[in-house]
């Protein structure tokens, strides 16, 4: 699979190349290993527990570093663009600081997540702490190997130093208390880390379950990247909020203020020097996501899937955040009052629209399926009556 995937990233440097100057390797590895081949959830849907996640990322690791020293070799010098993976990680703060095993916990979780991928490829091996949990979890399931693989002289020394920028995707955070399992016959890398995660209850939950608005574990994780991997080049590559219920709501006030809290924390990190180049919000469009398909949206734009055009529709949140961006940051509370109150008067006139187009696109339904359906039973009902007809008068 590295060698497929190689050609793979060979191929669209050399047809894309001249074009595209910034490539991600892979994005959100974790997910990929985790859900794909730990739990399952995720395709190809192999349900691997304790082995399959650490081997699928051992690969996604060596694949990537395969494919930035291709680039690095072959096309670098003629293309002139850089070559990163995007990590998603949540924060872990211990839920007692003053407590040496809850910080260590905390520690673990940050490891176990984003220290999984990005300790190989910015210090040339796994993290020592998720080696050591790994391995003791390991013997005492009766094995004579560590679940967790290992990396050769050669490949600790091939996979350092393979990225030009690191790519984020953060959502949310938890609070983290240690807590040792007892010894499961089946392993399991949810059991492997000796943690359990909490959330406060004030905590604002606009989102799915999982997605609570914790802005502050942001700028924290971003001047932990500073300080474990040498305040690499970073571009936030995800940061959002999904909506909560599957109705339509344009007026996303939730999302207008996560946003606020999230971006403000990422300009207090860049005060803090950490090297931050650019932010992209999670997402555009709604659109398809993981196994929640089309019904987790996350995006700016509501899009109404069962019209024939896809039609598009802002939310508030699209004119808060053009705001946004034309200040490059937030000016006077008071200019951002404003942008917050023309947002949500923007989207109500657009709900109006919304409401029109879906009755319009339902009518469009009853025509297109109803009245053929329709039409069809008058036919079979003219032939049934026409049978019984010419059997009475023959």
């Amino acid at each position: 699979m590295i060698n497929y995937f190689n050609d793979y990233a060979n191929l669209c440097f050399e047809k894309f190349g001249d074009r595209v100057k910034h490539w991600i390797t892979f994005s959100n590895p974790w997910a990929v290993a985790e859900k794909g081949y730990e739990t399952g959830e995720h395709a190809p849907g192999l349900k691997l527990s304790g082995c399959g996640a650490y081997k699928a990322a051992h690969h996604i690791i060596k694949s990537h570093a395969e494919v930035w020293h291709s680039y690095n070799t072959t096309w670098r010098s003629e293309q002139q663009g850089m070559v990163g993976i995007s990590l998603t990680s949540g924060w872990g703060e211990p839920i007692d600081p003053y407590d040496q095993t809850d910080r260590e916990a905390a520690e673990r979780y940050i490891q176990f997540h984003l220290g999984w991928f990005a300790n190989p490829i910015y210090r040339g091996d796994y993290p020592e702490v998720m080696k050591n949990y790994v391995g003791r979890k390991s013997t005492q399931q009766g094995l004579g190997t560590s679940r967790l693989p290992t990396f050769s002289v050669q490949e600790k020394t091939y996979i350092k130093g393979t990225s030009d920028f690191l790519g984020i995707g953060h959502f949310t955070a938890r609070y983290v208390v240690q807590k040792s399992f007892p010894l499961l016959p089946v392993p399991s890398y949810k059991t492997d880390g000796d943690l359990a995660e909490l959330v406060d209850p004030n905590w604002p939950a606009p989102g799915p379950n999982w997605l609570y608005s914790v802005p502050w574990g942001f700028r924290r994780l971003l001047n932990f990247i500073k300080t474990q991997y040498g305040n690499p080049l970073i571009y936030v590559t995800e940061n959002g909020v999904s909506d909560k219920v599957e109705c339509t709501q344009l007026c996303d006030e939730w999302r207008i203020e996560y946003l606020k809290g999230y971006i403000n924390e990422i300009l207090k990190a860049l005060k803090d020097g950490v090297n931050v180049k650019g932010y992209t919000a999670w997402s555009l469009l709604d659109k398809f996501e993981w196994d929640k398909g089309f019904s987790e949206r996350f995006g700016f734009y509501h899009i109404d899937f069962k019209s024939k055009n896809k039609t598009r529709y802002p939310k508030a949140s699209v004119e808060y955040y053009k705001k946004i961006i034309s200040a490059n940051g937030f000016p006077s509370p008071r200019e951002v009052e404003n942008w917050h109150q023309k947002a949500m008067d923007t989207c109500a006139t657009t709900h109006q629209l919304l409401a029109t187009d879906s009755l319009i696109t339902h009518m469009e339904m009853v025509t297109e399926i109803a009245l053929p359906i329709l039409f069809m039973l008058s036919i079979l009902i003219s032939i049934v009556l026409l049978i019984f007809y010419l059997q009475n008068h023959s």
